[in-house]
């Protein structure tokens, strides 16, 4: 595998920040395979469609909202990443660790994020 899984879930995290349907794919053809499961307290995505649409969500709440990774460790298929969630302005607007597992070719299968939502 040429890609390290750092370099993968880089190109996984760049996917949120994309804000149209045609990068969004790009950067999945390159770090999710397409039987991939997003979990995180709000949803739970099965492949590539509903996590876009998921995606797509996220902007219309935090226009221009992405992701920065400040921690990263992986082995035996699987990572863990602290990030940050920044809006348009770069503004930190949240935290939280997702765990990640990889299949044989070094694709995302799995994406489970953690962080704190709202007490409502």
């Amino acid at each position: 595998m040429s890609k390290t899984f750092k370099d993968i879930w880089e190109i996984y995290v760049s996917s949120w920040k994309a804000e149209d349907t045609t990068d969004k794919l790009n950067l999945f053809k390159k770090s999710l395979d397409t039987s991939c499961v997003y979990n995180d307290p709000l949803t739970k995505a099965h492949g590539w469609d509903e996590l876009i649409n998921y995606m797509l969500d996220f902007h219309k709440q935090i226009p221009g909202g992405y992701f920065l990774t400040t921690y990263f460790m992986a082995h035996s298929n699987k990572s863990i990443a602290k990030w940050n969630m920044n809006n348009g302005e770069g503004q930190v607007m949240g935290d939280g660790i997702s765990y990640c597992a990889y299949n044989d070719d070094g694709k995302l299968i799995s994406i489970t994020g953690f962080f704190e939502t709202p007490k409502g």
